[in-house]
């Protein structure tokens, strides 16, 4: 296979538990995030956790010999997909802000909805089929379970959970697109030019939206932002493309259900957050979810005859 032709091969089991692993440090970071709020403006956080994670990154490169220069006719490439990484996180953090917790984290759960269905135009492999919709859909309803009460649903959409689910359609588009080109970029690039493209905006939108930049700093808010810095933005974003550029965005994605599972037991641990029957209810839909998803067959054919444009 060339180095310029991502594969789409399915998870092994290895890589399943490693994608599993990556979830749980992902979902754990909204704890983090939480944390580091009751010391930081929240632009703020996002343009310290990555700065920080553009300098290690960098020097995560250089250390072990890696070739973060860019080639000819890459610079575009580039500019789209870091444009897409601060539109799709700018929004996020903007819509969190109008909303809660709760509704963000049960949008932002739509995403491998988003990506079921723009992968089977634009990436070769990743085809819409009846296991992968139903799976999807079994951990969806997992998530819905856990975060949807009668009073939410009763709330209605308010502004924050449009912005919302515009930053989830970005980050779908953003997906499907690196996975279009991530055959000619290693996965520190990769990174490392999103973060460090990103980090200018963040800082102006800070100074027009934060009502403060910092105004607290203790050891738990510190800990916190390394914690987003270094584990997650560093760590988590390099692995995670790693296997975005091995494996099909669509199976890899259906994993992003445990995200929520795992945000919610360490806030139970951490913040002393209920863990309530209908987390543990929520769990079952999910990994029931995630073993239909990857359950092998074979010769199913896609859900609905689509040709694709390329």
């Amino acid at each position: 296979m060339s180095d310029h032709q991502p594969s789409n091969k399915e998870l092994t089991l290895a890589a399943g538990l490693f994608t599993v692993f990556l979830c749980i440090l992902f979902g754990s970071n909204a704890v983090a995030i939480k944390i580091t709020f009751f010391g930081l403006g929240v632009f703020t956080t996002a343009a310290i956790r990555f700065g920080l994670a553009a300098v290690v990154i960098f020097i995560w490169a250089k250390f072990t010999g890696q070739n973060i220069a860019l080639k000819k006719g890459q610079l575009h490439q580039v500019l789209i997909f870091s444009s897409l990484f601060t539109i799709q996180l700018s929004l996020f953090y903007l819509g969190l802000s109008k909303s809660n917790a709760s509704r963000g984290t049960l949008l932002a759960n739509l995403l491998p909805f988003f990506i079921l269905f723009l992968a089977h135009f634009f990436i070769a492999g990743d085809r819409i089929t009846k296991q992968k919709f139903f799976g999807i859909l079994l951990g969806f309803t997992g998530v819905v379970f856990m975060f949807l009460d009668e009073e939410s649903l009763n709330n209605g959409f308010r502004t924050g959970d449009l912005i919302i689910l515009a930053a989830v359609f970005v980050w779908s588009c953003s997906t499907v697109y690196l996975k279009r080109v991530i055959g000619t970029f290693s996965p520190f690039q990769l990174v490392m030019y999103s973060t460090l493209f990103s980090v200018p905006f963040f800082l102006i939108e800070a100074l027009l939206w934060d009502d403060a930049m910092v105004f607290y700093l203790d050891a738990p808010v510190i800990g916190a932002l390394l914690y987003q810095s270094l584990v997650t933005a560093s760590f988590g974003f390099v692995a995670w493309n790693t296997l975005l550029k091995k494996y099909g965005a669509v199976s890899l994605h259906a994993f992003v259900f445990i995200m929520p599972i795992a945000g919610v037991a360490l806030g139970g641990l951490v913040l002393d957050e209920p863990i309530t029957l209908k987390i543990l209810l929520a769990l079952v839909f999910i990994v029931s979810g995630l073993l239909v998803v990857h359950w092998k067959t074979r010769g199913e054919p896609p859900v609905y005859p689509l040709r694709r444009s390329i």
